[in-house]
């Protein structure tokens, strides 16, 4: 393996303001914010706008889309209208 072309891999924090939630892992990612994490060690954190704790699929609020309804109405709307045609 060459010396020197890999990225530095190391401990991050990965932040989620929305939901109040932060893990620890191991990335590559680049930063130059710091945080103090719960071990009292200080590590470089990347601030994420969606995670597991706030996507709408994980927690549960996901809106039922009612597809087939949608190519009913479609359908009914525009067969009418190019018949006329």
């Amino acid at each position: 393996m060459k010396n020197r072309i890999h990225p530095d891999y190391r401990p991050v924090v990965y932040r989620d303001a929305d939901a109040g939630m932060a893990f620890l892992t191991r990335s590559t990612a680049r930063t130059e914010q710091t945080v103090v994490w719960e071990d009292g060690n200080t590590y470089p954190v990347v601030d994420v706008e969606i995670s597991s704790a706030s996507h709408p699929f994980y927690t549960g609020r996901t809106r039922i889309l009612d597809s087939a309804g949608q190519v009913e109405k479609f359908r009914r709307r525009y067969s009418a209208s190019s018949a006329a045609s």
